[in-house]
């Protein structure tokens, strides 16, 4: 159950993140709500999730995820470069979150 907790909370946060862009520094009200809503929901869940999960491997995916997903996002739909950099920071980010989870199986 923590992993489906996890995994609204990264769904929430990656919304919210995404929709912090169209809210123009938080000058626009609807993109601003779903903002603060989103985080707002993404905590909860992460905080649900933490009941059954260690708190350094849920963080890792958690904010692994959600950065490889917002760079992702920025590149596809935002016309963000993609570039050699880019690509190798996601994968660092995500060998990152791997051994984080590895190294806390014991």
């Amino acid at each position: 159950m923590g992993y489906l907790f996890l995994a609204g909370a990264i769904a929430f946060e990656v919304v919210a993140t995404t929709l912090m862009k169209y809210s123009e520094g938080f000058t626009k009200l609807w993109p601003s709500v779903v903002t603060a809503t989103g985080y707002l929901v993404a905590f909860a869940l992460l905080a649900q999730c933490l009941k059954t999960m260690s708190v350094g491997s849920a963080y890792a995916i958690w904010s692994g995820v959600g950065t490889a997903a917002i760079a992702a996002i920025g590149m596809l739909f935002l016309g963000e470069a993609l570039t050699a950099a880019k690509v190798g920071g996601i994968a660092l980010v995500i060998a990152g979150v791997v051994l984080l989870n590895v190294g806390g199986a014991h």
